[in-house]
């Protein structure tokens, strides 16, 4: 199945529902990582370091469902596939953008 395809745009609740709980994952993950007793180690603090990244896309996919851009690339601005937003709700960009800007 390719992620370059779209079907219909998404729907606000539900991309609010999955970046809700990609959210809540992620923090009960930090909360893990945090009562390890291995803090300083290298590969935790860049794994912490990875998460929060990703939680603040989180909160700026949040921001573009209130000001109606979700689901539209930033790169190109046509509409994200409903199936890359399925595997990453937060993404900004289409395929075809992130591997240029990779």
């Amino acid at each position: 199945m390719s992620l370059d395809v779209t079907r219909a745009e998404p729907h606000p609740h539900e991309a609010r529902r999955r970046l809700e709980h990609a959210r809540a994952s992620l923090l009960a993950q930090l909360r893990a990582l945090d009562g390890t007793e291995r803090g300083s180690d290298d590969h935790l603090l860049s794994q912490k370091t990875a998460m929060e990244g990703v939680l603040e896309e989180i909160e700026e996919a949040f921001t573009r469902i209130d000001d109606g851009t979700y689901g539209i690339c930033v790169g190109c601005a046509k509409p994200v596939p409903e199936e890359r937003l399925d595997i990453l709700p937060y993404t900004r960009h289409c395929v075809a953008c992130r591997r240029r800007t990779a």
